[in-house]
């Protein structure tokens, strides 16, 4: 618990074999957090048994989609506070306890990856990557006239239940440039937003956003597309 409220912490999983039961223990170790909830998006190796046997609840969300899995897992977290994360390594589990610091003053929370000196040897944000962030999240901050933002995608985020179960309604997105909307949307409806500075490390396995030059410009184009369009709609 964290102040005598209840932390979740909710990974969305497609084939995460190799990196799952080490994320479920490393978050599930940090004191403040209660449950680690995943999100099981139709896998088809051995994520759920080795989720289970770390101690993790997990869901299934058969709606294939990396935002359909975290939509999923926000409905069933139990805690007063959510934490999304990523279950291949790249997030620390002792940063949650950054995004808990933020928590009484702000509905969301949000990690940058951005950060240079957080950014370890050999991980995947090479300066293309680096800066196309910063530039779509740069875009957002401007049009939407909210607080300083310099990364349009990082997963690692904290948001508070009474803020979820607004936003919940509203999501209209199941794939990859869900975590922009979700800040759209919390822009919108008026919420109190942050950003701060996560560690980003190695990832294990291959990303499934990432992991070609072409599925990133291609996810890239969407969130711009994405934030254009709730531009108008905001208007």
């Amino acid at each position: 618990m964290w102040q005598g409220r209840r932390v979740s912490v909710v990974f969305p999983a497609y084939n995460e074999e190799v990196g799952i039961a080490h994320a479920v223990r490393e978050f599930g170790a940090i004191e403040a957090v209660d449950e680690v909830v995943v999100v099981d998006n139709n896998s088809r190796d051995s994520t759920v048994a080795r989720a289970e046997g770390a101690g993790a609840r997990v869901v299934r969300e058969p709606r294939q989609g990396y935002g359909n899995a975290l939509r999923r897992g926000l409905a069933e977290a139990q805690g007063e506070y959510v934490v999304l994360a990523e279950p291949d390594g790249t997030f620390m589990g002792k940063d949650v306890l950054k995004l808990l610091a933020y928590a009484d003053d702000f509905d969301l929370v949000l990690g940058t990856r951005t950060t240079r000196e957080l950014i370890w040897h050999g991980a995947n944000m090479g300066w293309q990557l680096r800066w196309g962030n910063w530039v779509v999240a740069k875009l957002l901050q401007v049009l939407f006239g909210g607080p300083s933002l310099s990364d349009c995608g990082c997963t690692l985020r904290l948001i508070g239940r009474s803020a979820a179960e607004r936003l919940l309604p509203r999501f209209t997105v199941g794939g990859s440039h869900f975590l922009p909307e979700m800040v759209c949307l919390a822009l919108l409806n008026g919420l109190r937003l942050v950003e701060v500075p996560v560690n980003y490390r190695v990832r294990v396995g291959e990303s499934k956003i990432t992991g070609s030059r072409s599925t990133t410009v291609r996810v890239g184009g969407r969130m711009v597309g994405l934030i254009l369009r709730y531009r108008l709609i905001g208007r």
